[in-house]
C-alpha cells in the first residue's frame, strides 16, 4: 500500500444553494420550484440545477431504463416527462445513492436544458484540463508501441503523480476468428503486464454476463464500488469479491470508448484504506477520450495483421502490410506446392442438410490446414472444397518437398481418422517456379501463386481420382526426395503437353 498523496491539478465538485428562488418552466407550465435548490459545479461541465424530489410537479416524471455513470457522483437515474404537450424522453435526471462527496444531491431532480423554456446550466467551470498525465499524454504516451506497453506506463504515470493505484485494466474488443476480446492487466508491484484473452464462447458464461464489463461494454454505465466499505454495496460482481479479498479497497470501471462507438473497459483499483479521491479520477478522467485513441490506433494496427494473416496467410499478409499492393506487383519464387481436394463432395452435398455440409467442410478444411500451418506451410486459398498451399524453397528444394510430403501424409491419415461420413481427399504434390503476388481486377486483389507449377500440382490432385489413390508426386519431387517413392509410370494430365511421370509413396 502506497500513503496518500494529492494530484497536481485536481478535479473539484462544490455544491451550494441557489442565491434565488429557481423555477424550471415548460411551454409555460411550471416543472418545479423552490429556494433551496441545489446548484453542482463541476470542472469543465456546466453547472446543473438540483431540485429537492418535493419541489418538481405530482404526476410528471416517469421513471426511465436508461443509467449512465460518473466515477465521482455515481451512477445517475433517468426521468421520462410527462408534460401538457406530451413525452419528453429521459429529460430529467437524479443521483439516488450518490457518492459520499456529493451526497446533498440524493433524490434531487436535475432537467435537461433542452426541455425548458429558459436554460439553467450555469457555464462550465476549471475549464483548464491541464496537468502533468495530459502533459504525459500529449509528449510521451504516442511512442508506445503495443497495448501492453502503453497500459504499464499509463499505470507507473498515475502511481508517480500520488494516485493510489493498485491495479490497472484495460480491455479491448478486437476482430479476430478465435477472439471476441484481449485485456491488459497491471500491478503496481507486479512484472510489466499480463495480457489476456477473451474467446468468443466466453460472452455466454456467467463470468462475463456479471462482469463490470459487461456492464460498460454494453452501455449501461460505469461502476464504482467502496471494497472495504460492504454495507453500502450498489453492485454485486464477483471480480469485486475476488479484489477485496486480496486487499482491494475502491474499484472503478469506466468507459474507453473508440470513435466507431465501439465500448471498451478501463479499470482502476485501489488498496488505499480512503480509496480514490475525486481528484484522483478527475486526473484519469481528463485523458481517458485521448488515451482510447491511442488504443483504437494500436488495436487498429493488430486488428488489420490479424486479418490479413486470416484472410491471407502470414507472408502474403505481411507482403501486403510492407505495401506490396499494386496489381502484377509480385516475385517469382521456387516453392513445393500442395493442391489437396475433397473428393465426392457433390455427393456429400446433397444427401446432408446445408449447415451440416457447412460443419463437414469448416472440418475438413481445419484437418488440411493445420498439418500444413504446423510446418510453417502458406494455405493461399480455399477454392470451394479444395485447399493451395505453398511450402517455399529456400536453397536445397529437399526440405520444402519434405514438409510437403509429411504434410500431405498427415492429412491422409487424419482424415481416415474422422468420424461421421467417410472424407476422403486427392492431393497433388509439386515443386518448380511460380509468381507471388497480386493479380485480379485495379479495385478487387488477389494475393496468390499462379504459373505452370501450380497448375501442374492441380493436375495431379485430378488425377487421383483417376487412379484412385489419395496422394500423387511429380518427378521433380522424386528427384528431390528419391528414397520414398515409386513410379506409376507417365500419364496425360489436362492442359499438360506432354505426358507426366507420376509418383507415390509405397503402402
Amino acid at each position: 500500500m502506497i500513503a496518500r498523496m494529492s494530484a497536481a491539478q485536481p478535479y473539484r465538485l462544490s455544491i451550494e444553494t441557489a442565491s434565488t428562488p429557481v423555477q424550471a418552466m415548460r411551454n409555460g407550465t411550471l416543472l418545479a420550484e423552490s429556494a433551496d435548490t441545489l446548484v453542482m459545479h463541476e470542472t469543465g461541465l456546466q453547472s446543473f440545477h438540483y431540485f429537492p424530489r418535493g419541489a418538481v410537479q405530482d404526476g410528471l416524471l416517469t421513471a426511465s431504463d436508461r443509467r449512465t455513470f460518473c466515477p465521482f457522483k455515481g451512477t445517475a437515474s433517468y426521468w421520462h416527462l410527462n408534460g401538457p404537450d406530451g413525452l419528453a424522453e429521459n429529460a430529467a435526471f437524479s443521483y439516488e445513492t450518490p457518492f459520499p462527496e456529493v451526497d446533498e444531491i440524493a433524490g434531487h431532480i436535475a432537467f435537461m436544458d433542452d426541455v425548458l423554456d429558459q436554460p439553467l446550466c450555469l457555464a462550465a467551470a476549471d475549464t483548464d484540463l491541464s496537468g502533468p498525465l495530459v502533459d504525459w499524454l500529449l509528449r510521451e504516451a504516442w511512442m508506445y508501441k503495443t497495448p501492453g506497453e502503453l497500459t504499464e506506463q499509463f499505470g507507473r504515470q498515475l502511481v508517480a503523480m500520488g494516485m493510489p493505484l493498485w491495479r490497472l485494466g484495460v480491455g479491448i474488443w478486437t476482430l479476430h476468428p478465435q477472439l471476441a476480446g484481449r485485456n491488459y492487466h497491471w500491478l503496481r508491484d507486479g512484472d510489466g503486464v499480463v495480457e489476456g484473452s477473451t474467446p468468443h464462447g466466453m460472452l455466454l458464461t456467467p463470468a462475463y454476463l456479471n462482469s463490470p464489463v459487461r456492464q460498460v461494454s454494453e452501455g449501461l454505465g460505469g461502476v464504482r464500488q467502496r471494497l472495504n466499505q460492504p454495507g453500502k454495496s450498489e453492485f454485486q460482481f464477483p471480480v469485486m469479491e475476488d479484489l477485496r479479498a486480496r486487499g482491494g479497497t475502491d474499484y472503478v470501471a469506466m468507459p474507453l470508448p473508440f470513435s466507431d462507438g465501439q465500448i471498451n473497459t478501463l479499470t482502476l483499483t485501489s488498496d488505499h484504506p480512503d480509496g480514490f479521491s475525486t481528484a484522483d479520477l478527475g486526473a484519469v478522467f481528463q485523458c481517458v477520450f485521448g488515451l482510447s485513441r491511442f488504443y483504437e490506433t494500436m488495436s487498429l494496427h493488430q486488428n488489420t495483421r490479424t486479418l490479413l494473416t486470416t484472410y491471407l496467410g502470414l507472408r502474403s499478409g505481411t507482403r501486403v502490410l510492407n505495401g506490396q499492393t499494386q496489381r502484377g506487383q509480385g516475385e517469382e519464387i521456387r516453392a513445393a506446392i500442395l493442391f489437396c481436394d475433397l473428393r465426392n463432395s457433390t455427393q456429400l452435398a446433397a444427401a446432408m442438410p446445408r449447415r451440416d455440409y457447412l460443419d463437414l467442410l469448416n472440418n475438413y478444411f481445419e484437418i488440411v490446414a493445420d498439418p500444413i500451418l504446423s510446418r510453417w506451410g502458406e494455405v493461399l486459398k480455399f477454392i470451394g472444397d479444395a485447399v493451395l498451399a505453398i511450402f517455399p524453397v529456400e536453397g536445397d528444394p529437399r526440405a520444402a518437398c519434405a514438409l510437403a510430403r509429411d504434410a500431405a501424409q498427415e492429412i491422409v491419415a487424419r482424415l481416415a481418422e474422422t468420424e461421421g461420413p467417410a472424407l476422403r481427399c486427392a492431393i497433388g504434390v509439386h515443386v518448380g517456379e511460380v509468381t507471388f503476388g497480386n493479380v485480379g481486377a485495379p479495385e478487387r486483389l488477389d494475393f496468390t501463386v499462379i504459373g505452370s507449377a501450380a497448375n501442374l500440382a492441380a493436375r495431379l490432385s485430378e488425377q487421383c481420382k483417376v487412379l484412385d489413390e489419395a496422394l500423387l508426386f511429380s518427378g521433380a519431387v522424386q528427384n528431390a526426395l528419391p528414397d520414398d517413392m515409386t513410379t506409376l509410370g507417365r500419364h496425360d494430365l489436362h492442359n499438360i503437353a506432354d505426358g507426366t511421370e507420376i509418383f507415390k509413396i509405397p503402402a
